[in-house]
């Protein structure tokens, strides 16, 4: 149209704000129903006229947070399960005994753990690698025989960083496919199948839901093959699925996506900057600072900003650490991340021995409260730091 307002296809932000814009077609609710139902009435003829057997696949609670998730991640089709640890675990329930895999040395540590001992149990064989390190990646593959290539970008908590496309190129020509957790990043700030990867994974729980109040997970793919296909044969045969309830929960959460997002990427980078020039703070991990490490790497493939999570090491050790993380008063300390309200983690006595996290290193995850209230309450509690005011 020669008036310019011809109508373009609405940006991820609005996709998620009116959750694809979808009306209930009998009420014409623009909030979307609830489906509690466990069963569906066969026709006459034994057939399912409304195409739902069960609930514990076909749910049609499910239907628009796996379609949403699944535009904003530039994917082909996405599941739902009861957790974050029910979608990546069945990830590797659909592999063969002895099927070679490769992850992070630093990563989710439940996950880490649970690979751990699938490999001393003889069902897979594992590789760990340091983070970010393509030279050790690409060794530590097996053309022929590694399966999953495993990343976390960025990691918990040291906020290490992988080259998506890098990887997803060295994974692809030893026959792998490269999984990406992307629950610190969310679609907001990166889109891992832009960059190669064969399937994202998400713990939905934390900032896709936003709220603390849902236990969920998410898997995207960029291709509904065979493979996708075990994975939904594995998420129903183990029962790995999401309730109706939370399903609809997750939803609601997800329409705000892009507004929490925005707002704790960029506080969590005011606050890495300040903690960075403060006297009792050893070292900053937060891919938004120049001195990250991997801050190029960050830096080209997320946009918007670089999450809400970051961590830092105090001067005078774990027990420096453990008294800072008790004197703050806005921050709960408390485990998990993502939510609208701050939280403070004592990262390594969580984890337990073996842990690659420094004793002295505190996580923060950011919310959306007023950032200066927050700066206030980590220079009190780290005593003779400058003032709010001056930060």
């Amino acid at each position: 149209m020669a008036d310019g307002s011809q109508i373009h296809p609405p940006k991820p932000a609005t996709l998620a704000a009116q959750a694809l814009g979808r009306v209930d077609p009998l009420t014409r609710a623009i909030i979307p129903p609830i489906h509690p139902s466990a069963t569906y009435e066969r026709a006459p003829d034994g057939t399912y006229p409304g195409g739902r057997t069960y609930t514990r696949d076909h749910n049609p609670t499910y239907d628009q947070p796996e379609s949403l998730l699944t535009a904003l991640e530039g994917g082909q089709a996405a599941r739902l399960f009861s957790s974050g640890m029910a979608a990546a675990t069945t990830i590797f329930e659909t592999l063969d005994i002895g099927d070679h895999v490769v992850a992070p040395q630093q990563m989710y540590w439940s996950i880490r753990r649970w690979l751990q001992d699938l490999a001393t149990r003889g069902r897979i064989e594992l590789d760990l690698v340091p983070n970010g390190d393509q030279a050790a990646l690409e060794r530590a593959l097996r053309p022929g025989r590694t399966r999953i290539v495993w990343v976390e970008t960025p990691a918990n908590p040291t906020c290490a960083i992988t080259d998506i496309a890098a990887t997803a190129r060295a994974a692809h020509a030893a026959g792998a496919r490269l999984v990406a957790d992307s629950t610190l990043a969310t679609p907001v700030l990166c889109r891992p199948i832009e960059h190669g990867a064969d399937l994202v994974m998400h713990s939905a729980t934390k900032q896709l839901n936003g709220h603390a109040d849902v236990l969920a997970g998410a898997l995207v793919t960029a291709s509904q093959d065979e493979f996708w296909e075990r994975i939904g044969q594995d998420r129903g045969s183990r029962g790995a699925v999401l309730g109706p309830f939370e399903a609809w929960l997750l939803l609601r959460g997800m329409r705000t996506l892009f507004l929490r997002v925005s707002h704790s990427a960029a506080a969590a980078q005011r606050i890495a900057e300040w903690l960075v020039s403060h006297p009792g703070i050893v070292e900053v991990f937060y891919p938004g600072l120049p001195s990250h490490r991997d801050h190029a790497v960050a830096a080209r493939q997320m946009s918007g900003g670089f999450g809400m999570l970051l961590s830092f090491r105090v001067a005078g050790g774990a027990a420096e650490a453990k008294r800072v993380a008790g004197a703050l008063r806005l921050f709960k300390n408390a485990t998990s991340l993502g939510g609208v309200e701050s939280l403070v983690e004592h990262r390594a006595p969580v984890e337990g021995p073996g842990t690659p996290v420094p004793d002295d290193l505190l996580r923060l995850s950011i919310g959306i409260e007023a950032v200066d209230d927050l700066v206030g309450d980590l220079a009190q509690a780290l005593r003779n730091g400058p003032s709010p005011a001056t930060a």
